[in-house]
């Protein structure tokens, strides 16, 4: 095993502790002599470990005193967000709980992309969608669909609307909400919880609305954000059996609509 995997092997088990609350937020790490007698290496690769926290984001450093702790829920950004639920599977709860928040983070990016994208002047050539979803019904049809390859074709799609919107911010926040789940197996199964041909035939109603010139009815258009909303809680309720755990529904709900 060369040096930089057991550094970031290490790293991340330090990470982890930080993540799950086994140092707390003010704590002082454990010293460069600590770690390096814990984990059986040198004191240079105990430095390099603990420097690697700092990048992370995960401590602050501190001269004459070591590392200390940072509050990485309170103060992290995103790659933070991104490292901390990949480190939680091993916490389920907490696992659950940054899980709701990024689906509902991805339902409201999506779903006003999707609304917007049906009353705008549409700029996307009609061919360049329809071979995404050609694409996305080849791997729902086949014997073992490929869940990971889906996922990233429905996001390309989005990402399509929202850059044809000039919704950039969005787009940003929804590249950093798919690179989190694609870290996260478990992630990427939850979100087909439904049958894989339901993804497809939800996007060919799209084309075939986005084709036309009458429009959807807003009875159609109140239906399309109901199921919406359904899809989504059958995923967080997926997402929890492949913890191996039931949590409350009634969590996730509030989680998913804050």
């Amino acid at each position: 095993m060369g040096a930089q995997t057991v550094v970031s092997d290490v790293a991340d088990e330090l990470a982890r502790r930080v993540a799950t609350g086994e140092y707390a937020p003010g704590d002082l790490m454990p010293s460069v002599r600590q770690v390096a007698e814990e984990f059986d290496m040198n004191r240079a690769t105990a430095q390099l470990v603990l420097g690697r926290l700092e990048s992370y984001g995960f401590v602050d450093a501190h001269r004459g005193r070591g590392f200390t702790v940072r509050d990485v829920r309170r103060a992290g950004g995103v790659d933070v967000y991104r490292r901390l639920f990949r480190l939680s599977m091993h916490a389920p709860e907490m696992a659950a709980e940054m899980f709701g928040n990024i689906v509902a983070a991805e339902r409201a990016i999506v779903l006003e992309a999707l609304l917007d994208y049906t009353a705008a002047e549409r700029g996307i050539e009609p061919a360049v969608l329809t071979a995404a979803v050609d694409e996305l019904e080849t791997q729902a049809r086949s014997a073992e669909p490929d869940h990971t390859r889906m996922l990233e074709l429905e996001a390309g799609l989005v990402r399509l609307v929202l850059t044809d919107l000039g919704h950039t911010m969005q787009r940003a926040v929804l590249n950093s909400v798919g690179e989190m789940l694609f870290e996260v197996p478990k992630a990427v199964e939850a979100y087909f919880a439904v049958s894989a041909d339901l993804h497809v035939l939800v996007w060919r109603a799209l084309l075939a609305v986005w084709e036309s010139t009458a429009g959807p009815s807003q009875a159609q258009l109140a239906l399309f954000e109901d199921l919406f909303a359904m899809y989504h809680e059958k995923v967080l309720a997926r997402f929890d059996e492949l913890l191996g755990k039931g949590l409350d529904s009634a969590v996730h709900r509030q989680s998913a609509s804050a």
